[in-house]
């Protein structure tokens, strides 16, 4: 009997973080998704915005194809990122828990290793919606080539090689989650101990609900979560830019070269433009919106486990 209600309650806490994940991940895109967009165009050096800045650019898009151009691609996002954000924050509720059990309770090692594996794992299920809000993203009003989610996909596989297409850019992908979504989780989770820790006066509030007693407040979930993302995206910007190239790279004759390999991209990227304007270019836009859309989302999620009182966790 106790069994069976332990198992009933994992399986309200699994359907409860996947609920608080996808909402914590669609509001966190949905916030940058303006300068998402423009990332994609200044990464991909499309002809129309290659010259331009972050703000000139989103002015840009706004004078040539009006307001709305600035969400292009954010209906697949949210089709993504539902089920990606969901997958990736109850995985890492998961694998900290066994992580935890084998690394110990004095280390933030797990964290690390959690945070990785549930990234791999939620990229993996969700890549080639990816593929096609990247494509929907890229293209300029009045020159489109895709009509809308499902034509894209049906394009790409009939025209580019089949389903292996739209996994197109997926090593770098993972490569980069590895460090993105293990830094990411590690800073937070780590920045959250500390704050509890050294500041609880400062940082963290009462709640009679919590299992420690305490959490932290709005602006310090804020606070941890924007740095948590400039980190991790130190470390994995440039094979994002390689993904970017290799998803994008068979829309245009002058650009299939990118789409033959990571390495070979890479080493393109590299040779025509180096490190700061190939590897690096549109940095600048990336902590612009990785920060906000990475504190907006451990905000919410942690905000969504309080609601659905998540924070007692599943047993193992």
């Amino acid at each position: 009997m106790a069994l069976q209600v332990q198992e009933q309650r994992n399986y309200e806490f699994i359907v409860k973080s996947l609920f608080a994940g996808g909402v914590a991940g669609m509001t966190s895109k949905t916030t940058v998704a303006p300068l998402d967009r423009i990332k994609i165009l200044l990464q991909a050096h499309n002809e129309h915005y290659k010259h331009l800045g972050v703000f000139s650019g989103l002015k840009e898009i706004v004078q040539r194809e009006k307001f709305f151009a600035l969400y292009k691609g954010n209906f697949a996002q949210m089709i993504r990122i539902f089920p990606y954000a969901a997958t990736q924050y109850t995985c890492f509720e998961m694998y900290k828990k066994y992580l935890g059990t084998i690394f110990g309770k004095h280390t933030h090692v797990d964290k690390f290793f959690a945070g990785s594996s549930a990234g791999v794992t939620a990229v993996t299920l969700t890549y080639p919606l990816d593929t096609i809000r990247a494509r929907l993203a890229f293209q300029v009003t009045g020159e489109h080539i895709y009509t809308g989610i499902f034509h894209t996909a049906i394009t790409i596989c009939k025209y580019e090689g089949g389903i292996s297409a739209l996994y197109r850019g997926f090593w770098p992908t993972i490569i980069g989650m590895i460090p993105y979504a293990g830094f990411s989780f590690y800073s937070f989770e780590y920045l959250k101990f500390l704050s509890m820790k050294y500041a609880p006066n400062y940082l963290c509030s009462d709640c009679p609900r919590n299992t420690g007693g305490l959490v932290l407040t709005l602006p310090a979930k804020l606070l941890c979560g924007g740095i948590a993302g400039a980190v991790a995206q130190s470390f994995s910007y440039p094979l994002d830019v390689t993904r970017r190239r290799m998803q994008l790279a068979m829309m245009n004759p002058a650009t299939h070269k990118y789409g033959s390999g990571m390495v070979s991209t890479m080493r393109l990227i590299y040779w025509e433009n180096g490190i700061t304007r190939g590897l690096y270019r549109g940095m600048s836009i990336n902590y612009l919106r990785a920060i906000p859309m990475v504190a907006v989302s451990f905000t919410t999620y942690e905000v969504m486990k309080q609601m659905l009182d998540l924070d007692t966790g599943m047993k193992i």
